[in-house]
């Protein structure tokens, strides 16, 4: 007997069935996928820290050339990611027991803070790791002007 009864057809029959509301969605890959997604594009893991210099965003794109990923600032500061993960190519004898590395378009796009320098944003790519480095612009501080006490 389960302690979750179903909404959509009696009682469920394991006690340790979890209610999934997104089984029934007309997408796969649960509540944070989005419809027409692909799983490469889920899965580009980046890496966003500030140092007091800048702004470095570190990709995990191994196997992919630095021919087939584009960084792209856009109008508005958004620093766009994208590139395109290629299917190994199949032999006709070849016979496949798992497939579990994923291929296809990706693209992460990040909306950079107002102090940053995007006429020198450097990428490089090495081992399979794409660094981005954006600039912090240096902020101006306030001229202070120092008032005499007079009394």
């Amino acid at each position: 007997m389960s302690l979750i009864p179903s909404f959509f057809g009696g009682r469920r029959n394991n006690t340790f069935d979890l209610w999934d509301p997104f089984q029934d969605f007309p997408f796969t890959g649960g509540a944070l996928s989005v419809p027409g997604e692909t799983a490469s594009f889920v899965n580009t893991r980046i890496d966003w820290k500030e140092t007091p210099e800048a702004h470095v965003f570190k990709a995990d794109l191994p196997g992919v050339k630095k021919e087939e990923v584009k960084v792209e600032v856009e109008e508005g500061r958004i620093l766009q990611i994208s590139g395109d993960r290629r299917v190994e190519k199949e032999e006709k004898n070849d016979k496949w027991h798992r497939v579990e590395r994923s291929s296809g378009k990706f693209m992460r796009r990040f909306r950079l803070p107002e102090n940053v320098k995007v006429n020198e944003v450097k990428a490089a790519m090495e081992n399979g790791v794409l660094t981005v480095t954006v600039p912090k612009a240096e902020v101006k501080k306030p001229d202070v002007k120092v008032i005499d006490i007079s009394g």
